[in-house]
């Protein structure tokens, strides 16, 4: 057990500095984009950490996520510099990046809930209820 505390330490960290970093420290223009880390998941072995993000305000856009996507990933190495600068530990883990569709997902659900709440509510004030 004490093994995947340490771990997701080490992901709680990664994933603080690594929020940072990619809004200060990336200078591509075509970073446009409000870039969020929402979750950091490290391999048992530090060989590579699972770095999930969200594009906030672009999640319609698939070509805005690719291209934002492409320039992480050409920055891993990059931020794996950074985050060994950063965090003490013998093994800096492989970035990986991926996109995060659950905030995604869960605003479409939101939105959907909100819908029907509101379609009740007016059913009800039409058929004198309340």
């Amino acid at each position: 057990m004490k093994e995947f505390s340490r771990l997701d330490r080490i992901g709680d960290q990664m994933q603080r500095e690594l929020a940072v970093m990619i809004q200060r420290e990336i200078k591509d223009p075509r970073l446009d984009a409000m870039i969020t880390v929402s979750g950091v998941k490290v391999s048992k072995d530090l060989g590579y950490a699972d770095i999930y993000v969200t594009v906030l305000g672009k999640e319609d856009n698939p070509e805005v996520i690719a291209e934002n996507m492409a320039i992480l990933k050409q920055a891993a190495g990059f931020l794996r510099g950074r985050i060994g600068q950063s965090i003490k530990l013998r093994v800096i883990p492989q970035l990986r990046f991926h996109y995060d569709e659950s905030v995604q997902r869960g605003q479409h659900l939101s939105s959907l809930i909100e819908k029907a709440l509101a379609e009740d509510k007016k059913r009800a004030e039409e058929s004198g209820e309340e």
